[in-house]
């Protein structure tokens, strides 16, 4: 039949199987890239400086590599692939959030340092693996993520140099002033930002509707215009639309909400059965006007909570 002339039932239906076969693809593409989601998010947080940035950096290079893949005629090798394409989506972030240091990653010394020169090593990659999340901030791009790369997720120089397209002698060079840099800064314990002494009231109230499953004066705390993002599952907007996603949380049993600090920002912790102090994962909440503007629950997204230092309000 000719399209031009297809009722709109037939759209409908041609339209209903167009967004079926995609949705298949869109999974098939996240279970193929699911081995490498965590390593991914240990270098994007540390890139952004924060668990919850990082994730949002790691959705938007899977959706950028996914709409890229379409276009090859031949499959990357994909776990440096991702590295680039990750590492070009935090940059873009850095510059939107205006926390680019001036040293471009184009411009990165290519001299290394004499190896005698260079921290040890071991001692190194224990340091980066301690670091504060913030921390990396204070490093040039180029450095925090020669940095990340080596002492954190273990790559060769040549992978590093691959994966961000620099000369060997760059990286080694970015690399020895990235851990200089990160060693000074954990010498200065002074610089670490003290954390707020209470949590503040408006998040301490939402915890205990939250845990009272007390939905309608939770809801009642909601923006007409708030949005949801259930990392890695599914978007919704408005008030009304929002508010299905608290009947997930009244039909599972058994789970606990903390308020405390994450990265230093004020999170809602979600603890599981059991008794660790340790959640499994987190809400972050983006309040305007005593109102919830934005709710980021990852929950399916649990590999988050396993590098947080998380700490639970008084």
């Amino acid at each position: 039949m000719d399209s031009s002339n297809a009722s709109p039932e037939d759209e409908a239906q041609r339209g209903a199987a167009l967004i079926g076969l995609l949705e298949r693809a869109r999974q098939e593409f996240l279970a193929l890239v699911q081995p490498v989601r965590p390593d991914l998010h240990r270098y994007c947080a540390r890139m952004t400086g924060s668990l919850a940035d990082g994730e949002d950096v790691v959705q938007e290079t899977l959706a950028r590599a996914c709409y890229e893949l379409s276009h090859m005629h031949q499959p990357p090798a994909l776990r440096p692939w991702l590295f680039r394409v990750a590492h070009n989506c935090a940059i873009d972030h850095l510059r939107r959030e205006s926390l680019r240091r001036t040293e471009p990653l184009e411009t990165a010394l290519d001299i290394a340092d004499a190896i005698e020169r260079e921290p040890d090593a071991v001692l190194a990659r224990q340091q980066a693996v301690r670091a504060a999340l913030a921390g990396f901030l204070a490093l040039a791009p180029a450095q925090r993520a020669c940095v990340i790369l080596k002492d954190v997720l273990e790559h060769s120089l040549e992978e590093i140099a691959s994966e961000l397209a620099l000369t060997v002698p760059a990286v080694k060079a970015a690399l020895h002033r990235g851990r200089t840099a990160l060693q000074q800064q954990a010498r200065d314990a002074s610089a670490q930002a003290s954390l707020p002494r209470e949590i503040s009231p408006a998040l301490r109230r939402y915890a205990v509707l939250f845990e009272a499953r007390d939905w309608d004066a939770v809801r009642s705390l909601l923006a007409e215009d708030v949005t949801l993002d259930l990392v890695s599952r599914r978007k919704a907007s408005g008030r009304q639309a929002v508010a299905s996603y608290f009947g997930n949380y009244d039909r599972t049993p058994h789970w606990q909400v903390m308020p405390g600090w994450l990265d230093a920002h004020e999170v809602l912790g979600v603890k599981r059965a059991g008794d660790s102090a340790v959640p499994d994962y987190f809400i972050v909440l983006d309040w305007r006007d005593a109102q919830v503007a934005r709710i980021r629950d990852y929950r399916y997204v649990p590999y988050i909570a396993s590098e947080a230092q998380f700490v639970p309000a008084r």
